[in-house]
């Protein structure tokens, strides 16, 4: 075999006649490495975002439920407080009508002491 038949050998293996001898394949297209890096810290930031917003309301509901609380206990002590009042005014009433205070005699001051 003479070398202009070995090559005409070769091209007919890779290109017919009338055709190119360029063969294109079809590629998967692959992320490099920087694309994955920039993406990776994209959705960190998301997850960090989304973690910001959850905490934060998280803290405000707290803040209502502290103050909600402030509240209660402060109307628990007025109760207490306006319970006694009541127990101190009935009291009085309940005494001065009761059977025994009835039968109660008056004393006046046997005598005096003077200086």
């Amino acid at each position: 075999m003479t070398y202009s038949s070995s090559l005409a050998l070769n091209r007919s293996r890779l290109a017919r006649p009338n055709q190119n001898s360029v063969v294109f394949k079809a590629q998967a297209r692959t992320l490099g490495p920087i694309s994955n890096t920039i993406i990776l810290i994209v959705l960190a930031c998301l997850l960090g975002l989304l973690y910001l917003t959850q905490v934060t309301k998280t803290n405000a509901y707290g803040y209502q439920i502290s103050s909600l609380q402030t509240t209660a206990s402060q109307l628990k002590s007025q109760y207490s407080d306006l319970q006694n009042a009541s127990a101190r005014l009935q009291s009085l009433n309940r005494v001065q009508t009761s059977a025994v205070a009835k039968n109660l005699v008056p004393v006046s001051p046997a005598a005096t002491v003077s200086n």
